[in-house]
């Protein structure tokens, strides 16, 4: 597993591209407000937040909250930085 995780971060990289983690109970209380949501909370406000998104299955859930997360944390980090002048 770490060296998937080793190559998932060494590609995008190598590229330019940046790479953001953020970790199960980040994600789960941006989305739902909670640290320890469970399965069926996550899709429901995923569900909520993207009507018309197919979340039938756990993993399109969890897909999509990853990047409702990085969206929220991303646009707040880009604000912070544009204040501060970094």
């Amino acid at each position: 597993l770490g060296q998937a995780r080793g190559i998932a971060l060494l590609v995008p990289a190598q590229f330019g591209l940046r790479v953001a983690e953020y970790a199960p109970n980040k994600i789960k209380k941006t989305v739902v407000g909670v640290g320890h949501a469970s399965k069926e909370q996550i899709q429901h406000m995923v569900k909520m937040q993207l009507p018309g998104a197919d979340v039938s299955k756990a993993d399109a859930a969890d897909a999509l909250a990853i990047a409702i997360c990085h969206a929220h944390h991303h646009k707040y980090a880009e604000l912070t930085l544009a204040r501060t002048g970094s």
